[in-house]
C-alpha cells in the first residue's frame, strides 16, 4: 500500500471511528529502502499499513506509533546511531538505533489520528437537536435517535450517550444504554427523576456497577435554565471530563472482544511478542522471523543475519554489555 492506498485507508478508518497513526519519513540518508515521503498506517493492534523502511525500522515505527496513540503526542524520530549525528540531534527529537550493518538513517514523523467523540443523543425535543448541533461545531460525530429507534448496537464503550426521552422509555432506552457500557452516560432530569428510574432498574436485576456510572442529572449544574442552556451544561460536562481524561473506555465484554476478532478472523490471535536484539539493541518480534538462537537455555532474536553471527561469534560479549547497561 503507497500512495492514494494510504490516504484511502485513512479515509475508511477514520469513517470507522478507529484510532490510528500516520508515520511519515521526512528525511532519510542512503542506503535506505525508503523514500523522503513514505507514509505508512499503523493501527492500534500494531499492524503497519505502507511502507516506512525495511525490517530494521518497521518494529521501533510500530511500538514508537503506539506511544504516540497511547499519549496522543505527535513525535519526531531519527533512527540511526547516535555516533552518526552527535551534538547536531535537535531538543525534543528521540534518537532510536536501527541497525547494526546499515549506515543509512531516517527521520520519520508520527501523529496521533484519534477519532472525534462519538455523542449519542436519544430524545427528539428542542434541547437534543440543541446539543447535537453543539456538538457538530465542535467537529463531534453526533447521532439524534428517537427512544425507539435506539439500540445498544448503535454505540460501544468510546461513546458518550445522553439520555433525554423526557420520561418516554426512559427506563427501557437507560438499561439498554447502560449494557453499551459507554464512556459516558447522562440521563436529563431532575435528581429525583433519576433516582426512580435507577431505583426500578435495580429491582429489575441491571447490575449495580452499571447503575453507578449514569449521572443525574447530566451536565453541569447551572440551576434554573432553559433548554439551551442545558444544552451547554451538558456539552460544557463532556468537554471537562473529556479534558481530564475522564473518558477513558470501559473494557469491553469479553464476548464483545472476541466477536471483533472474529469478524476480523483473528479469533484467539494474541499481540505478537517482542525483545531487543542484544547485538544493536533494536526491538525486534520474538518469534521464527527473529531468527533465534538459543544460549545457555535463553532465545535471543535479530535484527538480521549480521547481528546473529555477530552474537554466534561471541555471546558473551554482548551479554556482559547488556549486564553493564
Amino acid at each position: 500500500m503507497e500512495g492514494l492506498g494510504v490516504l484511502q485507508e485513512m479515509a475508511e478508518l477514520t469513517r470507522r471511528g478507529q484510532p490510528f497513526a500516520l508515520a511519515t519519513v521526512v528525511w532519510r540518508q542512503g542506503p535506505s529502502s525508503s523514500q523522503s515521503g513514505s507514509r505508512a498506517i499503523i493501527t492500534a493492534d500494531g499492524e503497519l499499513h505502507g511502507w516506512i523502511g525495511g525490517a530494521c525500522a518497521e518494529p521501533v515505527v510500530i511500538r514508537e506509533a503506539q506511544r504516540v496513540m497511547a499519549e496522543g503526542t505527535a513525535k519526531l524520530l531519527l533512527l540511526g546511531t547516535p555516533e552518526q549525528f552527535g551534538a547536531a540531534v535537535p531538543d525534543g527529537m528521540t534518537v532510536v538505533p536501527i541497525s547494526c550493518q546499515s549506515e543509512g538513517a531516517l527521520e520519520v514523523y508520527i501523529e496521533p489520528m484519534l477519532p472525534a467523540p462519538h455523542l449519542v443523543i436519544v430524545g427528539t425535543s428542542p434541547m437534543a437537536h440543541t446539543l447535537a448541533s453543539l456538538a457538530g461545531a465542535l467537529g463531534w460525530r453526533a447521532d439524534l435517535v428517537s427512544s425507539r429507534d435506539f439500540t445498544a448496537a448503535g454505540a460501544d464503550e468510546r461513546s458518550l450517550i445522553v439520555v433525554a426521552t423526557q420520561g418516554h422509555d426512559d427506563e427501557d432506552v437507560l438499561e439498554m444504554a447502560a449494557a453499551a457500557r459507554p464512556a459516558y452516560l447522562g440521563l436529563v432530569g431532575s435528581r429525583r427523576r433519576g433516582a426512580g428510574v435507577l431505583g426500578y432498574l435495580a429491582e429489575r436485576g441491571v447490575p449495580q456497577e452499571q447503575l453507578d456510572r449514569v449521572r443525574v442529572p447530566a451536565g453541569l449544574d447551572l440551576g434554573r435554565t432553559t433548554h439551551q442552556e442545558i444544552a451547554v451544561a451538558i456539552l460544557a460536562e463532556l468537554v471537562q471530563l473529556r479534558a481530564s481524561g475522564a473518558l477513558a473506555a470501559q473494557p469491553a465484554p469479553a464476548a464483545r472482544v472476541q466477536g471483533r476478532l472474529a469478524e476480523a478472523g483473528q479469533a484467539g490471535a494474541a499481540p505478537a511478542a517482542q525483545a531487543v536484539d542484544p547485538v544493536c539493541g533494536m526491538t525486534v518480534a520474538a518469534e521464527v522471523s527473529g531468527r533465534a538462537v538459543r544460549h545457555d537455555g535463553i532465545d535471543y532474536y535479530f535484527c538480521c543475519s549480521g547481528c546473529r553471527h555477530a552474537f554466534e561469534k561471541d555471546p558473551d560479549a554482548y551479554l556482559k554489555r547488556e549486564t553493564r547497561c
